[in-house]
């Protein structure tokens, strides 16, 4: 739990000046007006009188329409509890501030909010009946209540989906659920939910809303935290992929673990994170545009100035040693492949560089080999079985470095050609080839020629037979790379 602390007094005391416009003796005050219109901003200048006195009593504790210095810090207190906006909207539904809330005060309070002009809330429902009695005569203390609050949620959105479901045919419309959400969920939505209610709304082309689709809608919005932990373990299933991206089968596979999550509720997050860029997964960009903003998402950004989700989802970071070692062992199995694979080839290579370099016999018109066939057999009668493997180890020597240079570079062109969205664009990959071809040119260039050159020396018959490092001193610095 994330521990808030006190606000600095004199900090506060500024602010509270700052909005107290009544002044009593030599104290200063703040009005309902100052309090729920200015400071708190949650009511309009023309707003309701009513309802301005109804969000002050939250504050005041006296009950005289005044709200003082001592009732403003304690308000600032009340504001860093755990449970502070259960303790609120109890403060708020308490309009007698007798400590217990009674079926008048609970329709009282709700008639003034938006939310009722829009679709008024029916109290005669089996939920208000059950908490207050079919009589209506019960009355709810704190705990109740704030029980009761988390359950009417879930009432005043089934009766609002049967309010606009005129033609009784468990249906509603994209336009229909959007004025629903936005009048009853609007702080649990990021403007990009918001705007895009309309485009999702049914997750098919018709836009017909099924209360099935309108629950899972409700249910994805209140789960997004939660969602979170399946996105990252998603991650972590699938080896911790440097661009965090999952499909949405790996995201049904995480939510396994999590039974309130459903598939339609899945189903609904991945249509909403590929609206901008159908890509067949969700990444975490995609995840955090969701977050509403009163509820910062603890995911990464794409460039990593952010920490990843703590706990049991953490992303492990590999140690340096750990790297080094990992890096040793891809090398080295690299080079076990090239080398496997450039013996195995090697005396087709030399017969190529044979028949492509290949001189006359002495006779006008007559060429030493026929045909590559020929060509092989002379070699192994002339320089026996060990002759179609002369000039081997130049060649074992660069086949590791050689793919680990071009490799290297290819990834490292790669990574600096990466767009935002993680695509390369077509001249970057070309790019990227290129410098990687290149830079393994350079080093494979010497060896590529003492290789060639203790290939074909072996067709001078008597002919004076070198070893690699005196072709080297021959040749120079200069010669090795014509």
């Amino acid at each position: 739990m994330v521990e808030v602390k006190a606000a600095d007094t004199a900090e506060l005391k500024e602010i509270f000046l700052k909005y107290a416009s009544h002044a009593d003796k030599d104290e200063r005050l703040m009005t309902a007006a100052d309090f729920a219109q200015k400071f708190l901003g949650v009511v309009p200048e023309d707003g309701d009188a009513r309802t301005t006195a109804l969000i002050t009593g939250a504050a005041d504790q006296t009950k005289d329409g005044k709200i003082s210095f001592a009732e403003f810090q304690a308000f600032e207190t009340l504001l860093r509890s755990p449970d502070a906006l259960y303790i609120l909207a109890f403060q708020l539904f308490d309009i007698d501030c007798n400590g217990a809330i009674d079926l008048k005060e609970f329709k009282d309070v709700l008639s003034m909010t938006s939310m009722h002009d829009l679709v008024p809330f029916d109290t005669n429902c089996p939920l208000i009946k059950t908490y207050f009695g079919s009589d209506g005569a019960q009355k709810l203390d704190y705990a109740a209540f704030s029980q009761l609050i988390q359950e009417v949620k879930g009432e005043y959105l089934r009766q609002a989906f049967v309010h606009f479901d005129t033609k009784k045919s468990g249906t509603i419309s994209a336009l229909d659920l959007a004025e629903i959400l936005k009048a009853f969920r609007k702080g649990a939505m990021s403007p990009f939910v918001e705007e895009h209610l309309v485009t999702v709304g049914g997750g098919h082309a018709s836009h017909t809303v099924t209360y099935a689709y309108f629950k899972a809608f409700n249910g994805m919005l209140d789960k997004l935290p939660l969602l979170e932990h399946v996105f990252a373990l998603a991650c972590k299933e699938g080896q911790g992929k440097a661009e965090r991206e999952v499909t949405k089968e790996e995201l049904l596979a995480s939510s396994r673990q999590f039974s309130q999550v459903t598939p339609m509720e899945i189903d609904i997050l991945f249509e909403l994170c590929n609206l901008n860029e159908k890509t067949g997964r969700v990444h975490l960009d995609d995840l955090r545009q969701l977050m509403p903003t009163l509820t910062p998402s603890r995911l990464p950004t794409r460039g990593g100035d952010a920490q990843p989700p703590q706990g049991a989802y953490e992303y492990k970071e590999i140690s340096v040693g750990m790297q080094v070692l990992e890096s040793s062992y891809k090398f080295l199995l690299g080079g076990i492949a090239g080398a496997t694979g450039a013996t195995a080839v090697y005396p087709i290579d030399l017969v190529k560089t044979r028949m492509q370099n290949q001189r006359s016999t002495g006779m006008v018109g007559e060429l030493m080999y026929k045909n590559s066939f020929d060509c092989f057999l002379k070699v192994i009668r002339n320089e026996g079985p060990v002759g179609l493997y002369r000039g081997l180890a130049p060649q074992l020597v660069g086949v590791a470095p050689e793919k680990a240079i071009k490799l290297t570079v290819n990834d490292l062109m790669r990574g600096k050609m990466t767009r935002k969205d993680g695509s390369i664009p077509l001249w970057g990959e070309i790019i990227s080839g290129g410098c990687g071809g290149g830079c393994q040119v350079l080093f494979t260039n010497p060896l590529e020629i003492v290789k060639i050159r203790l290939q074909v020396q072996g067709e001078v018959k008597d002919g004076r037979r070198v070893g690699a490092v005196k072709i080297i001193r021959e040749l120079g610095a200069k010669g090795l790379y014509k």
